[in-house]
């Protein structure tokens, strides 16, 4: 729980020695420019799954990711730790679904992409209990947030986010590990997927 806490604090004092310098400096800086060949479109769309603070969002990494091998391509190299991206139709995926997080989760992200076009629901959560058991399981970064936008269309997506706490448990953390009080609580616990989840999440 102490370790949540000052995992609070320091994000919050972050954010707002962030914005007393933004204040200081002026206006923001311009968003960077796109690689050649990218396209903004693609940009905007990914960056609805981003959090609204112009500093996250304008400066965010935008990337796209490559089907046949789950490769990406770069569209826009971003200055601050936010990468996002579009996973719309792709196999496995939700027609709509934009996602953004840490860009030290960007191996967790295509190890994921990886199972999720796994058909078979069986098939698929065996390939992850084998990873979680020989130990290649990508670890996401302790702390880094999930942000998710997604459903059948844009119009009716909804957005969700999650905080990785990999092989966090509730006596390390002390935190429930399900929903019944009501509070925040570790879902996967004791998994590299362990996760915060909050009320309505």
């Amino acid at each position: 729980m102490k370790r949540i806490v000052l995992l609070a604090f320091g994000v919050l004092a972050l954010s707002s020695g962030m914005l007393a310098q933004e204040g200081r400096r002026g206006a923001p800086p311009p968003p960077p420019a796109l690689e050649p060949g990218a396209s903004q479109a693609d940009v905007d769309k990914a960056l609805l799954a981003a959090p609204a603070q112009p500093q996250l969002r304008n400066q965010a990494t935008v990337i796209k990711w490559n089907p046949a091998d789950w490769t990406y391509t770069t569209l826009r190299k971003g200055t601050n730790q936010l990468v996002c991206f579009d996973k719309s139709g792709l196999p496995g995926q939700l027609p709509f679904s934009v996602e953004c997080t840490h860009t030290g989760n960007l191996m967790r992200a295509q190890q994921n992409m990886k199972f999720e076009s796994e058909p078979d629901r069986m098939k698929r959560q065996q390939m992850i209990d084998a990873a979680e058991k020989d130990g290649s399981r990508v670890k996401p970064v302790f702390g880094g947030v999930w942000y998710h936008l997604m459903g059948m269309d844009q119009a009716s997506a909804r957005t969700h986010f999650t905080i990785a706490v990999p092989g966090a448990t509730t006596a390390s953390l002390g935190l429930p590990d399900n929903p019944n009080q009501g509070g925040v609580w570790i879902m996967n616990a004791g998994t590299t997927t362990a996760h915060l989840m909050t009320p309505g999440e």
